[in-house]
């Protein structure tokens, strides 16, 4: 009997109409995780007004849904790897957007931060898992590409939060914000019909029919008849999933995937949190304070499509290294008084290499891991680079209530970026160690 790994033969397959479905119903996935998460900025200014809050309680406010993210990438990506990532994925997807709908009812602080630490929970969960099944279906030729395409997803939230919130935050109230939240549950059962399973999760469940069906989709030209079994990596998951991470010369990368993580996460909702209050204390109006925010999400979108086609020709670390630098750059310049043209430059040039950056380093994470542990190593990166997260909107509420020059606040929010760039460098290092230690012992043997 003939055997075929099932990774050899989806590396190998040609991009086809299933690829392209995968695509639109992970990025639509994203896209309404992405609204739920940029929805608090987009509201701040009119909460901290309506609710008297203090920079230092609205910053507290803000990282209630990312304390629930650090928890939902932690238990939802190991989960994910028992119960199925269909099934992952949906009880996130349902999680986080019954809870932003409640938002909206939220008559106290309190109530409020309860509401966006559940959503938070299946915020933090979608992500890892969704990555997780894009990157196991695509080809490997362009596998960073295609993942970037999904994630950009998630820019496109921000966007549509940005957007909704310029028309209906003066027409209808922040509530209104939350209640459309609500919407998105109506695609339910297409998205049930249309999000496929894992391929390994199939085998490993004992399900080989549906798991050639799967894989007659991704390659329609395959030929699997019952003189061929298929196979998964041989390598298994030891008691303890986190401990595999550090195992077989992962420990350096690993660390370091998880402190680029931190910083990334830290830029990103530091950002997407206080730009419009930064903006608007700097003189702009509501209106334009939100479209500061729009191209934010804007340039997130065009750096992670770019960045995914960068990766897949001169590698996805040394893409990062490159958009790091450039984070540090443009974050520091944004304090500093500009025309209005460069100033929505260098917003769009932040945003491709903070939030465009933060997708391409899930897609490197995918690719790092063996396909047993991959959702558990999207889970504890994501899980990690939460704490960052959390820290981001904090360290703005801080520096908003110790009423620093404009300047000052950029030049700490880009900080993060040096130290992401030098973090993905040590990691780049070690992989080239790994590299050579996997040689060695091959021609040893």
């Amino acid at each position: 009997m003939k055997k075929i790994d099932i990774t050899e033969i989806i590396d190998q397959a040609r991009f086809n109409r299933f690829h392209w479905s995968v695509i639109w119903v992970c990025a639509l996935l994203l896209i309404f995780d992405g609204y739920d998460l940029f929805i608090y900025g987009v509201v701040l200014p009119v909460l901290m007004d309506e609710w008297g809050l203090s920079p230092v309680q609205a910053g507290a406010l803000g990282s209630y849904a990312l304390f629930g993210m650090m928890f939902g990438a932690f238990i939802f990506g190991p989960l994910a790897d028992r119960i199925g990532r269909k099934k992952g994925v949906i009880i996130c997807f349902m999680i986080f957007s019954l809870a932003t709908f409640f938002n909206g009812f939220a008559t106290s602080v309190t109530e409020f931060g309860i509401y966006r630490f559940l959503a938070g929970l299946g915020c933090g969960g979608l992500m890892p898992n969704a990555v997780a099944l894009m990157n196991e279906y695509s080809p490997k030729r362009s596998r960073g590409t295609l993942v970037a395409l999904m994630f950009s997803g998630y820019s496109l939230g921000g966007v549509l939060a940005a957007g909704m919130g310029i028309y209906m935050l003066p027409r209808f109230g922040w509530q209104s914000m939350f209640f459309a939240a609500a919407v998105p549950l109506l695609l339910l059962p297409l998205l049930m019909w249309k999000l496929p399973e894992s391929v390994g999760f199939l085998l490993r469940q004992n399900k080989e029919d549906v798991a050639r069906r799967m894989l007659q989709k991704v390659e329609p030209s395959l030929v699997l008849d019952e003189q061929v079994q298929l196979i998964q990596p041989t390598q298994k998951a030891g008691a303890v999933p986190v401990l595999d991470l550090f195992r077989e010369g992962r420990l350096l990368g690993t660390l370091m995937i998880w402190l680029a993580f931190f910083c990334c996460l830290l830029m990103v909702y530091a950002l997407g949190s206080w730009l419009p209050k930064l903006m608007a204390n700097a003189g702009y109006s509501l209106g334009s304070s939100l479209s500061f925010l729009l191209a934010l999400n804007f340039g997130g979108m065009f750096g992670a499509i770019l960045g995914g086609w960068m990766g897949d020709r001169f590698g996805l670390p040394r893409v990062m290294t490159w958009f790091f630098a450039l984070a540090a750059v443009s974050i520091s310049l944004l304090g500093f008084k500009s025309p209005m043209l460069a100033l929505y430059g260098l917003i769009m040039i932040a945003g491709a290499t903070t939030i465009g950056t933060q997708i391409l380093l899930y897609a490197n994470a995918a690719q790092y891991y063996p396909l047993v542990m991959r959702s558990s190593g999207l889970g504890w990166a994501s899980g990690i680079g939460r704490t960052g997260a959390i820290v981001g909107p904090f360290l703005g509420g801080t520096l908003m209530a110790m009423a620093l020059p404009l300047k000052m606040n950029f030049l700490v929010f880009a900080i993060p970026g040096v130290i992401a760039a030098l973090a993905i460098v040590i990691f780049i290092i070690s992989m080239q160690r790994q590299a050579k230690v996997k040689k060695l012992t091959a021609v040893a043997a």
